[in-house]
């Protein structure tokens, strides 16, 4: 059983706790959950800030960038004081600064770095909010071998994508890449705008909460796309492929 939430936490995220979709149970589930950010940039911003503030009880955020003035405009968890600090660093500080019961852990460094395998399963749930698909692959590789939930996320111009995986119960992220191969484009090269970046950010953190405290229907064996110019959303039927390289039997 979770831990019971003490009377002062239980005032302060009331407005969730009186949702009966979630009451006291979903809230002490997310007080002890551990997520996985991988990427501060504009996803994993607005989607730390989102998990942090809802009551999340463990946070570890991983990135080896830097804030620069062009990321301020998206990255909405920085400001012009931490221009040249690490992403991670200057993410944790304004983290506690909103809830301090959320343990941050800090990890200045590259996934590639690290023992990704260790990492992850360390976690409840991971969100991918890289900007390649090198470490999109890896990151999906290690979700499966470990048994992990995966919430992945994609924003460039006016669009966005999301993608959950379930273990044991959905296609993981390499299904979807043995469909298709889309060019991999920057928002340098691109551009981004940025209220679709923070959308998407947000969105995954809705979907990992839902995860976590086990709320309402999370999207498996589908791709979630956005377009910010036409204001639709679409759910594409994505499923789990036999001859998938990671999942496959």
């Amino acid at each position: 059983m979770p831990k019971p939430l003490s009377h002062t936490d239980a005032m302060r995220f009331n407005r969730q706790i009186v949702l009966p979709q979630i009451d006291l149970e979903g809230q002490e589930r997310l007080a002890e959950s551990r997520i996985l950010v991988i990427g501060v940039g504009g996803l994993g911003s607005a989607a730390a800030n989102s998990l942090c503030a809802s009551g999340v009880g463990n946070l570890t955020l991983v990135d080896n960038d830097t804030v620069e003035a062009t990321n301020l405009p998206r990255q909405t968890l920085f400001d012009e004081t931490q221009i040249g600090e690490g992403k991670v660093i200057a993410a944790k500080q304004r983290l506690e600064a909103i809830n301090q019961a959320c343990a941050i852990t800090a990890l200045s460094t590259s996934i590639h770095a690290q023992d990704i395998n260790a990492l992850i399963a360390q976690h409840d749930v991971v969100l991918d909010c890289t900007d390649n698909t090198d470490s999109r692959d890896a990151i999906n590789k290690a979700c499966v071998e470990q048994g992990v939930a995966l919430v992945s996320g994609a924003a460039i111009r006016f669009e966005g994508q999301l993608f959950v995986y379930k273990p044991r119960a959905s296609a993981c992220y390499a299904c979807l890449r043995t469909l298709f191969d889309a060019p991999e484009l920057s928002c340098t090269e691109a551009g981004i705008f940025s209220p679709v970046v923070n959308i998407i950010g947000i969105y995954q953190a809705m979907l990992a909460m839902q995860l976590i405290m086990e709320v309402g229907e999370v999207p498996l064996n589908a791709l979630l796309t956005f377009d910010g110019l036409g204001h639709q959303w679409q759910r594409w039927s994505l499923p789990k492929q036999p001859n998938c390289p990671v999942c496959g039997e």
